[in-house]
């Protein structure tokens, strides 16, 4: 049998587990990131030492055909580094995250974005097993994206493609932190709709009591007219985003994951009517809008599954050539 290491880095928390090729989690380790506290690279070191460890005392003798990581920020794909990340993750960027590895573990590495590789869990266990033209949205403190034409991911000239969220969908909305108007991130990321219901309710004098966007949902379900305003205009913003995404990639599934989606059908079914209505009907036929792959590990499992789907580089080479 064998096995790969699959590490999710994110802003809280770094998951890493010991992974088939079929996506089946043998063993897990998760540490809090401690972002501004620590080196991030240092704790994914540490929690990958601490899942080998702990497989090799449980199972002597086992094979690690490599690393597969999934992280947050912008991923320079040819060099596996940082190339831009957040400040929810202060002095990320820039970090050599995959040379650093192969030195520390001497073991063969991939390094992708986190939603790219969540693309991957969704091609090979979720709504996208069979089809090979797909669109991945995350919907959570910000917007991922990523693309999959013909069966493989779309990386672009150097691994940026992919930065959905940053489709206008007003061009004269919005200043941007990317530098546009009207991203689509404004309206759709848990953040911006949470931004949004804590001015209306400044404005009507209500009481904010550190309002998130789980709690507008929640207001949403139940009939709050100032929530039903906020999700309107967010589900026309996704509404307008994946019609153009439809007529531009002619994909056949769009997956939407993320903390939003956790929303439910009642979203869902509001974006599945406003794309419908801003879609060509010759393009929009036989499209499907899915919710993603459910399951805490989903994005290391996308993250170890890298391996077998681009194969194992040499500890001297670049991702490149395995896109």
């Amino acid at each position: 049998m064998e096995y790969a290491v699959g590490v999710d880095i994110g802003g809280t928390k770094i998951n890493a587990g010991l992974v088939t090729p079929q996506g089946d989690v043998v063993h897990t380790v998760s540490l809090s990131t401690k972002a501004g506290f620590t080196k991030t690279v240092d704790r994914a070191i540490q929690a990958i030492q601490k899942l080998m460890n702990e497989v090799t005392a449980m199972h002597a003798g086992i094979q690690f055909k490599g690393i597969g990581v999934g992280t947050a920020g912008q991923i320079d794909w040819e060099a596996g580094s940082i190339r831009s990340a957040s400040e929810l993750i202060p002095g990320y960027a820039g970090t050599a995250l995959k040379a650093l590895l192969q030195t520390q573990f001497q073991l063969p590495v991939i390094v992708d974005n986190d939603v790219n590789v969540l693309a991957l869990t969704e091609k090979y266990l979720g709504s996208c097993i069979g089809v090979s033209d797909f669109i991945c949205l995350a919907l959570g403190t910000g917007v991922g994206g990523a693309i999959v034409i013909e069966g493989r991911l779309v990386h672009g000239s150097w691994g940026g493609a992919g930065e959905l969220g940053h489709l206008s969908v007003d061009f004269k909305g919005p200043a941007c932190v990317c530098g546009g108007r009207g991203c689509l991130e404004h309206y759709a990321s848990g953040t911006s709709i949470a931004r949004r219901m804590r001015e209306k309710l400044t404005l009507n004098n209500e009481p904010l009591d550190n309002l998130e966007s789980r709690d507008v949902i929640v207001r949403w379900r139940e009939g709050d007219r100032l929530a039903t305003e906020v999700m309107e205009e967010t589900i026309a913003a996704l509404g307008s985003a994946i019609a153009s995404f439809i007529h531009i990639f002619n994909t056949k599934v769009i997956v939407i994951g993320g903390g939003v989606a956790e929303a439910g059908e009642l979203l869902f079914e509001g974006i599945r009517r406003e794309v419908a209505t801003r879609t060509m009907p010759s393009m929009l036929e036989g499209v499907r809008i899915e919710a993603a792959y459910r399951g805490n590990f989903c994005g290391m499992i996308g993250a170890a599954l890298q391996i077998w789907e681009y194969g194992v580089p040499s500890l001297s080479s670049s991702n490149e050539g395995f896109i």
